[in-house]
């Protein structure tokens, strides 16, 4: 067996407590030396690449001679350490040399890897040391280098003066300033310095030309765009509801109406397939992007989706992304402003730069949030994109509501007006603002055979009011043009058996009557079995232009609503106050007044208890069958979105005739009537207009008369896209007005005659054409077209 002395153990315990120690601290240090040389030398390095940032010329080197220092301190401070760890070796082998001769032996080989270590420390200090002696060369080379270049385009870096680009000083003394205020300007290579700013402000965004010494054909190469795939009809829409996503009751309930009208969309696309032939569909690549439903604008729609609150608008939406995805476009949907920064490219920070990339969409289909939104984040890409997109609007945005200095010189701004779009990019649910496009949503079309069972089975005493939530059954009144609901009500009761769907969780509403049969909110399936039954759905004058009444129509029912007098509007009803229209609403369903109604729609005054008790009489006498206009069935808003799709372009160039210059040969005739202008047949349609201006019908129009009334007047449609070709002399001149003086002035209400003066008045704007708007002072002189059957959104020639 072999012995060790004690006093041995003891010494190589205490070598090994303080060489272990020791060594990991020595170790960690040479592992941070090793990563700070990395670090340095690579940002020293990188400070150099070309590829550090394309808009880069830095005019000093950060930490340069910070680093050359540190370096030093490390040498010097493991020196330091090697000559403690030397001391502290002879302190110990001298305090141990009254140990036997075995012990020493022992103490000497259990020593050797501390010897080593010193060694090891000794050579790291050296190489630290000839590391930072060649750091130091190769800084101090790279600092007269670029100084060398700095010399040469210093003269190369500062603001042109270019009257093509009056505005580059002013934005680089902007960048200077406020370089630091948004990231996104680090992001995009600014660094503080002039070469950056009048890079990224000549490359980035256009307000400087384009930097000499710069690699223009690698700054303005614009990515190849994809060939155009041929558009197909799509009759399979599963893929289209993982589309849509989950998570919110509001998407739920847009999926499922998207299921429940799959066979009408595929149905709808064979018809239309049939019907455009051989046309070319182009696909298109579409963003929508539902801004009601982020959460940044709060979203208060989905947690009333089964509270009965309103669902006109996702009922639209999803009809929306149904006709799309049918008519073969490419579709993103986002409900997120995360998935719409995302999909559009925004670079981080707080929105003030353009996108990353170019637009990868062909259009973009939003909402009035959405569009705050997009602006918010989109910088200076916002103004230059902002032709691709179409805005769902419910009721409407008015010429003089969106021109931003027209709106705020007279009165006209609001909290959802001003965008400076063209008109025609606000699309409605209902066709009641001609200057927007008119988009629709679509209601259950039945066939013959439904329709017959539907007759067989009307219960003729039943009525079914128009309301889910408790707060349109309160006796008060709302909008101040009825006496009291308990009233008409009463004499409803006399002649029908009154149900309603108002929600509620445990108790009845104390606001529904008690003769009222209450169902609760119904599923959307079974309310369409209750409107089959009844004979009489009936509105309380709240919400205005629902899709309810149309599918109340299509399900056999005849649709009852109050006559608002006065008509309601901005100036006196809260409901409407804040929104960018002046239109007169006459009727809670204006729509169903005009373009249906009798035997279907009657409207009388629910004040006058005579006129309301003679209608429900003549009502219950009469016998309708279902009835849905064209426009809203699936086929219908296919069409009419395909047109819109293939025809409006606003991201094109002026109009093909300027406003004000006259031509050669006049392109209008005096109707033999001498009522009225007409585009004459020896003279060709403009090309690229749409409508085709052949369908042009031109009417002065009576005073205070507004140029939608004046064409409606004479069964035709306003029609705002040919007011350019209106907007002269000439057309005056034909018309026999005589005009003593021609002033161009920016109005809406223009081009126009007033009578007094004998003056006429052409439009300056052409943003503020509008055929909404009437003045006693003016004729308004009006550009009218025809419609097809059903179809008012287009003219006979517009397929």
């Amino acid at each position: 067996m072999i012995t060790v002395n004690p006093d041995g153990k003891i010494m190589v315990r205490r070598c090994l407590v303080t060489l272990r120690p020791f060594r990991l601290f020595v170790l960690g240090i040479g592992f941070f030396t090793l990563c700070f040389l990395m670090t340095s030398l690579g940002g020293q390095f990188s400070a150099r690449r070309l590829g550090d940032s394309p808009f880069t010329i830095r005019t000093e080197v950060p930490g340069g001679p910070e680093s050359r220092g540190a370096l030093r301190k490390m040498s010097d401070l493991l020196e330091l350490m090697v000559k403690r760890m030397d001391l502290l070796a002879r302190l110990e082998n001298s305090s141990e040399l009254h140990r036997t001769a075995s012990a020493a032996h022992l103490a000497a080989d259990r020593l050797t890897p501390g010897a080593s270590l010193i060694e090891r420390i000794q050579a790291i200090a050296q190489n630290v040391s000839d590391i930072a002696v060649k750091v130091d060369q190769i800084l101090r080379h790279s600092l007269i280098l670029h100084s060398k270049v700095s010399e040469g385009r210093r003269d190369q870096c500062e603001a042109p003066s270019d009257p093509k680009f009056p505005d580059c000083s002013g934005k680089v003394e902007w960048m200077r300033a406020r370089w630091t205020s948004d990231p996104c300007y680090a992001f995009f290579g600014v660094d503080g310095t002039e070469c950056s700013f009048l890079t990224y402000l000549s490359e980035v965004e256009w307000f400087c030309p384009p930097l000499p010494w710069r690699n223009q054909t690698a700054a303005r190469t614009a990515p190849k765009s994809l060939p155009r795939v041929q558009a197909v009809f799509r009759s399979n829409l599963s893929h289209l509801l993982e589309l849509m996503g989950s998570g919110k009751e509001s998407l739920i309930f847009m999926k499922k109406r998207t299921r429940r009208f799959t066979a009408q969309w595929t149905k709808a696309a064979k018809y239309l397939a049939q019907k455009l032939g051989d046309t070319r569909r182009d696909q298109k690549q579409i963003l929508v992007h539902i801004g009601f439903l982020t959460e940044e604008s709060g979203d208060v729609f989905s947690p009333r989706v089964l509270k009965g609150g309103p669902l006109g608008e996702m009922v639209q939406w999803a009809d929306i992304l149904a006709a799309l995805y049918v008519l073969g476009h490419s579709l993103r949907i986002t409900v997120s402003l995360k998935e719409l920064q995302s999909n559009l490219g925004v670079p981080p920070g707080r929105g003030n730069c353009p996108l990353t990339v170019p637009l990868p969409f062909d259009l973009i289909y939003t909402d009035y949030h959405g569009l705050q939104q997009m602006k918010q984040h989109m910088g200076l890409s916002f103004k230059k994109y902002r032709c691709r997109i179409r805005v769902i609007d419910t009721f409407g945005t008015e010429p003089a509501y969106n021109h931003e200095e027209y709106a705020t010189l007279h009165g006209y701004r609001t909290n959802w007006g001003y965008w400076n779009l063209n008109p025609k990019q606000f699309m409605t649910m209902f066709p009641h603002t001609p200057d927007n496009s008119f988009m629709g949503f679509v209601s259950e079309e039945l066939n013959e055979t439904e329709k017959q069972l539907i007759k067989d089975g009307k219960a003729g005493n039943m009525a079914v009011v128009y309301g889910k939530e408790a707060s349109i059954w309160k006796l008060q009144v709302r909008t101040g043009s009825l006496h009291g609901k308990e009233k008409f009500l009463a004499i409803l009761n006399k002649y029908m058996e009154i149900h309603g769907t108002v929600y509620y969780e445990s108790q009845r509403p104390p606001e529904v009557p008690a003769f009222v049969k209450n169902h609760g909110l119904l599923p959307q399936p079974e309310f369409q079995q209750l409107l089959r039954k009844a004979k009489l759905f009936i509105g309380f004058g709240f919400p205005y232009e629902g899709p309810a009444p149309l599918e109340a129509i299509a399900n056999g029912c005849i649709f009852l609503q109050s006559r608002f007098s006065p008509p309601h509007s901005s100036l006196n009803h809260e409901f409407f106050r804040g929104k960018p229209t002046s239109r007169e609403v006459f009727s809670q369903h204006p729509y169903a007044e005009n373009f249906i109604g009798k035997p279907h729609v009657w409207t009388v005054d629910y004040n006058n208890s005579d006129e309301f008790e003679t209608a429900i009489k003549a009502i219950m006498n009469t016998q309708v069958d279902p009835y849905l206009p064209y426009e809203y069935t699936c086929a219908g808003m296919m069409e009419r979105i395909n047109a819109y799709i293939q025809h409006q372009d606003f991201c094109a160039g002026p109009s093909p005739i300027p406003p004000g210059v006259s031509t050669a040969q006049s392109p209008f005739v005096l109707a033999p009537n001498a009522t009225h202008l007409e585009w004459a047949q020896n003279i060709s349609s403009v090309p690229g207009a749409w409508p085709p201006t052949h369908s042009l019908r031109a009417w002065l129009a009576a005073p205070g008369r507004a140029c939608t009334d004046a064409c409606l007047d004479h069964g035709l449609i306003c029609e705002p896209s040919f007011f350019p070709f209106l907007n002269s002399q000439d057309a005056f001149l034909k018309l026999q007005v005589p005009c003593d003086s021609t002033e161009w002035e920016m109005h809406h209400l223009y081009p126009a005659f007033a009578q007094p003066g004998q003056e006429c008045y052409l439009q300056k704007e052409p943003l503020l054409f509008s055929c909404a708007g009437a003045s006693t002072k003016y004729q308004r002189l009006c550009p009218c077209r025809d419609f097809r059957k059903g179809q008012v959104a287009l003219c006979q020639g517009c397929l």
